[in-house]
């Protein structure tokens, strides 16, 4: 049995000979996210505002969200060949803007019945790109995720992630467990020193998006939203870096400059991604202190969780893509992030 994503990441983080964390550049983050708290630029509104996602009044949202993140990993390209590009779009976007226009084209792409058993064909005309695009990267894969999600839910959840949904009870423990145990292209573990990790990128990632599409409510409202960390990716640590609060040896961070492509579950990225998730970790404790000792911020300290820090530090990295752009991203080829 894996440790949970928060205690694989102090395991990862207490061990790891590669990756720092810095206390002062944590400081330095948590005064970032109060802010962003405090003016409401950090909210659960944003997922739904962004014209490329699905609504909460949508009765189709959360099978929406399933596609989107069972599709949701490795858009970086490699080299100098063209990035992937859907309506201008790139990356993540990229995605979310060819499902749409499958969508508005009348492809039932929400339908496990039609995408459990989707060509290849038919998979690659959804994800056509712009004339001036390079190709989708791991169609292959993308295509076997597909399968095996469309054909469990059919199996076990009558062709609904909804029913996963309602099957947990308002618990995201419950629903992160119950996404990883049944299908296994969300499986994202990993043996570190003997012991057995856990990253769940794109299953906490799934949760947290349907927590904020649906604002807290309905389908979106569990309880204990607060066990979901951040989402390890190869974007976030960018930022972490970036803002001091994690570092690189000099060996790691000569291996990333020179874009040297690093194996899945090798040691240098499960140190990256764990302790990528402990910064978030220490952020959010700094952020909620620093709520508690200051009620005139007029916040709760449950204002403050891993996936709203993760959002701000994604959308960071959006916005300030050119100055980031010196700070190396680790390279995996793999399905999980």
């Amino acid at each position: 049995m894996a440790l949970m994503p928060r205690e694989s990441a102090k395991l990862i983080a207490r061990l790891a000979k590669n990756v720092f964390i810095e206390e002062e550049g944590v400081k330095k983050l948590a005064c970032e996210v109060l802010e962003g708290l405090k003016n409401h630029s950090i909210c659960t509104a944003n997922y739904s505002q962004h014209e490329l996602h699905p609504k909460p009044d949508d009765n189709k949202a959360a099978d929406w969200v399933f596609v989107l993140d069972t599709l949701n990993f490795s858009f970086w390209n490699s080299g100098n060949d063209p990035k992937w590009k859907v309506n201008g779009y790139t990356g993540y976007f990229a995605l979310c803007a060819a499902i749409k226009r499958a969508i508005e084209a009348g492809k039932p792409i929400l339908d496990p019945n039609y995408y459990a058993k989707i060509s290849k064909a038919d998979l690659e005309a959804i994800f056509d790109g712009d004339e001036d695009s390079g190709k989708a990267p791991l169609v292959d894969e993308r295509l076997k995720c597909l399968h095996e999600v469309g054909t469990i839910l059919l199996e076990k959840y009558n062709g609904s992630f909804t029913e996963c949904i309602k099957a947990c009870r308002g618990s995201a423990v419950e629903l992160l467990k119950l996404i990883v145990t049944e299908f296994q292209c969300f499986r994202d573990e990993a043996d570190f020193h003997g012991h057995k990790v856990a990253l769940y990128k794109r299953a906490q990632i799934l949760i947290g998006d349907i927590w904020a599409c649906f604002q807290e409510k309905d389908l979106g409202a569990f309880h204990d939203i607060e066990v979901i960390t951040m989402f390890a990716d190869y974007r976030i640590p960018q930022v972490l870096v970036h803002f001091g609060a994690m570092r690189y040896s000099n060996p790691l961070l000569s291996m990333l400059q020179t874009g040297t492509e690093l194996k899945q579950e090798s040691i240098e990225e499960v140190e990256i991604r764990g302790c990528s998730i402990e910064v978030v970790e220490r952020v959010c404790d700094e952020v909620r202190s620093l709520i508690k000792r200051y009620p005139s911020l007029n916040l709760k300290e449950s204002d403050c969780n891993a996936i709203l820090i993760d959002n701000f530090l994604w959308d960071y990295r959006r916005r300030h893509a050119q100055e980031l752009e010196s700070i190396p991203f680790h390279r995996v080829r793999c399905i999980y992030y």
